[in-house]
């Protein structure tokens, strides 16, 4: 088979199979990307599981190659269709009456055009990044957000859209798997003297607008900055796709792991690391501070109740939301990475922030008490499905001429 370009599904579906067969699950999970994006959907699966007690959920995909992964990891339907005509033949006879979707692949389209569902917009995370506000948002019937931060930014910085009755607040149900599994390994952690600095930047971006990422311009410096003062062990968690898009950020990017492997071979006790393919409680556990861009993971840090600091971007177009964690935590320019110690240390030692930090997490989060995010989002799904029905019987009536 010919190599096909990135982000291409390979167009290997189970089309012949499943014409004239019917889906019996009520929920339809559409993610039609390759491998490199599975990031977006592995998050949710927890909270899909928790919704496919109460309502059956099938995973439908475009990608053979993404459907091995999803399988492997997640023990719910999962098919592959990569014909419109068989998303079409399916949802003719089948009882699906709620999608959701982790992002906003344009490929979403070809399942948005079906009237009989209704359409729901999860993304995979919440942040400040003005580009969170895009105008695909209004191609759904209904977007669940993390809390009344990511109202407020929409009806702020979204046009002819009306946040207060299209977007719902379900918390973030990841924070509920995160807080537990935070738990599970601080218990287990050893103790040591050093704090732990985490660095965990977002990647390039798709374009110029959502050049959030850290990577090229803070990375190195900060790191050789925090390794030469010795005080810290450094934990750097890099955006899975990081140097996909623009080499240069590819060669920062081993530039960090080879000052941190560098670092962790001269003091093997310092326990300075790279995080990949570990979760992100396993990270987040080992923190003391975090530095990171303008990103989902300050939103998740905020239950951890320790300080952060946020890279601000040095391309023009990569626009920061003015929010209140904008406004309140400290940022990081460029050009002071060589000063990021004293600010981390002076983090830590005072932590000055730490009361308006905690009520900013229920504006940003709602209520964090574990399993609170996930009973919400399965309490918005069963809402949504009566709306649905309820929908279906008047639409039924008008064409009866009732």
């Amino acid at each position: 088979m010919a190599l096909l370009p990135g982000g291409m599904p390979d167009g290997l579906g189970q089309d012949d199979e499943l014409l004239g067969t019917t889906l019996e699950q009520t929920v339809m999970v559409y993610f039609a990307d390759t491998p490199d994006a599975l990031y977006q959907i592995e998050q949710w699966y927890p909270t899909f599981r928790a919704l496919d007690a109460k309502h059956p959920v099938v995973i439908v995909l475009k990608d053979s190659r993404t459907a091995r992964a999803v399988r492997a990891k997640v023990n719910l339907p999962v098919i592959v269709v990569a014909r419109y005509t068989t998303i079409d033949d399916l949802l003719s006879r089948s009882s699906v009456k709620l999608a959701l979707y982790v992002n906003h692949n344009p490929e979403n389209f070809s399942n948005l055009r079906f009237g009989q569902l209704v359409h729901v917009s999860l993304m995979h995370g919440d942040s400040d990044k003005t580009v969170t506000v895009s105008n695909q948002t209004k191609a759904y019937d209904f977007s669940f957000v993390a809390g009344q931060a990511a109202i407020d930014r929409m009806a702020t910085y979204s046009a002819l859209y009306d946040a207060a009755s299209r977007c719902i607040a379900v918390g973030r149900p990841q924070v509920d798997e995160q807080t537990l599994q935070r738990q599970a390994v601080m218990a287990a952690a050893e103790t040591s003297s050093r704090r732990t600095v985490l660095y965990a930047p977002t990647w390039e971006g798709a374009q110029p607008s959502a050049a959030y990422g850290s990577v090229e311009s803070h990375g190195p410096g900060l790191v050789r900055a925090l390794l030469e003062d010795g005080r810290y062990r450094v934990v750097y968690r890099p955006h899975p796709l990081t140097g996909v898009r623009l080499s240069t950020y590819g060669d920062a990017d081993r530039a960090i792991r080879a000052l941190i492997e560098a670092a962790a071979d001269a003091s093997p006790t310092a326990g300075h690391r790279v995080d990949v393919g570990v979760e992100v409680a396993t990270s987040f556990a080992s923190g003391d501070v975090l530095v990171c861009d303008v990103s989902g993971v300050a939103m998740d840090w905020l239950p951890s109740g320790k300080p952060l600091v946020v890279t601000r971007p040095v391309g023009e177009e990569a626009l920061i939301a003015r929010t209140p964690l904008t406004e309140l935590v400290p940022s990081l320019e460029a050009q002071d990475v060589d000063a990021a110690v004293d600010l981390l240390t002076q983090q830590l030692e005072n932590d000055p922030l730490v009361a308006e930090r905690a009520r900013l997490t229920e504006y940003y989060l709602g209520d964090i008490t574990p399993g609170a995010s996930t009973r919400r989002f399965v309490e918005a799904c069963d809402h949504l499905i009566e709306v649905r029905d309820q929908e279906m019987d008047r639409i039924a009536l008008a064409r009866a001429g009732r």
